[in-house]
């Protein structure tokens, strides 16, 4: 499962994550901007029992969940 929250500010990436894991998957990635969302959705993924890398490419980062 991948969600795009590129524009998008705190909370919103982390609510757009919670939604997501409604369905249970046992991968994530997210799509974020910005380092506060960025650490905040590791944070929450992290929480939910799933381990998680990240891969930076200049701007962007793909917070990757893995149960």
């Amino acid at each position: 499962m991948k969600i795009d929250t590129c524009g998008t500010s705190c909370p919103q990436p982390v609510l757009m994550t919670k939604n997501c894991l409604k369905k249970n998957p046992d991968e994530i990635e997210v799509i974020v901007d910005n380092n506060t969302s960025k650490t905040n959705v590791k944070k929450y993924l992290i929480s939910q029992g799933y381990s998680v890398d990240i891969d930076t490419q200049e701007d962007i980062s793909i917070v990757k969940g893995q149960k």
